[in-house]
């Protein structure tokens, strides 16, 4: 169960690579070319591996001192596969439901999958006494937006249940896209919403401010994607990117409150505001941060965001292109994933 589209970077910051190799093409005479890397996250812990691996530095030494890393966070998915489409971006971490909304909608031309980055970390938290679906019957839920991996996962798990959403807010539960992810969870603090679906921390909070878990959303959270453009013309900077991706998950793996305070060092220095620190090590817990894309339940999304008519039923084939990480996989002595 599972995250699309409107637009509005929050943040942007320009980041000289510095390291004696170059991932960048050669351009005449075998200079080697400057290149810039757009790259967008969100202002999630299930982007911590974008997070940690710019506040840390890894990204820049993986890409070289060819290459200039310029970095934009986002509020939603949704945002990110807009600039994506608009050729605003050339990477980004997203969650399933925007790069299956940026495969569909570009016929399979704008993007492909070329990692994983996480698992879990979201979840529909409501108020304290609401135990079912059932009672939240004409009660009002906030969501990232409209088609998210989280509005998605709600949406599709009360239709199981027998209840109706409208994309208009209409039906049995009146599902909010709610931007910033913050304000739903001052929404829910005030009263003016029974609950939320979110990404951590986000539910964390929910659930610190006197909420409780109704589901836990399963499968993967965030992968990274690129565009076919930019992959196509500058496939050694992508193989640098996938290089910084994978590092900064080892790292996070072998230090865990190092990579806490990286990450919210870095929100901090994008947003001006970082995360309470009694959030973040259960924000960190709930998620498995992995190379893996989970292929499986991307195209379970799929089907549950077609099922909802929120998108037209898609074809998925070829949407990933995992060779070069598996390569990086391989050299770095761990397991290759598929797609």
């Amino acid at each position: 169960m599972r995250r699309i589209l409107t637009a509005a970077a929050v943040a942007s910051v320009a980041l000289a690579a510095g390291c004696s190799s170059s991932p960048g093409s050669s351009g005449s005479g075998g200079a080697a070319q400057q290149v810039t890397l757009r790259l967008g996250f969100l202002a999630n812990i299930t982007h911590a591996p974008a997070l940690v691996g710019v506040d840390k530095g890894i990204f820049t030494k993986a890409l070289g001192k060819n290459v200039t890393l310029s970095v934009k966070i986002f509020s939603t998915g949704t945002e990110e596969t807009t600039a994506l489409l608009a050729g605003q971006l050339d990477a980004a971490y997203v969650g399933p439901n925007p790069a299956i909304n940026a495969w569909s909608k570009s016929g399979g031309k704008a993007i492909k999958i070329i990692s994983g980055a996480a698992t879990g970390g979201a979840s529909v938290v409501v108020k304290k006494g609401i135990t079912t679906a059932a009672q939240l019957k004409g009660k009002s839920l906030a969501t990232p937006s409209l088609g998210n991996t989280q509005d998605v996962a709600v949406r599709y798990w009360l239709k199981q249940n027998g209840l109706t959403t409208t994309a208009t807010g209409g039906g049995d539960v009146s599902i909010k896209p709610t931007t910033p992810n913050s304000a739903a969870v001052l929404e829910f603090q005030s009263g003016q919403i029974a609950g939320a679906s979110e990404p951590s921390p986000y539910n964390v909070e929910m659930v610190n401010a006197g909420g409780t878990t109704l589901l836990t959303e399963t499968g993967v959270t965030t992968n990274l994607v690129v565009s076919q453009t930019f992959l196509k013309a500058h496939a050694s900077v992508v193989s640098g990117l996938l290089e910084g991706q994978i590092q900064a998950n080892d790292y996070i793996a072998k230090n865990p409150a190092a990579a806490q305070t990286a990450a919210n060092a870095e929100l901090t220095k994008l947003l001006g505001k970082g995360i309470k620190s009694s959030v973040l090590p259960a924000a960190f817990k709930e998620i498995t941060f992995t190379d893996n894309p989970d292929a499986a339940s991307l195209a379970t999304d799929a089907k549950e965001a077609a099922a909802l008519g929120l998108v037209s039923a898609v074809n998925l084939n070829g949407i990933y292109d995992l060779g070069p990480l598996n390569k990086l996989l391989k050299a770095a002595g761990e397991p290759q994933v598929s797609g």
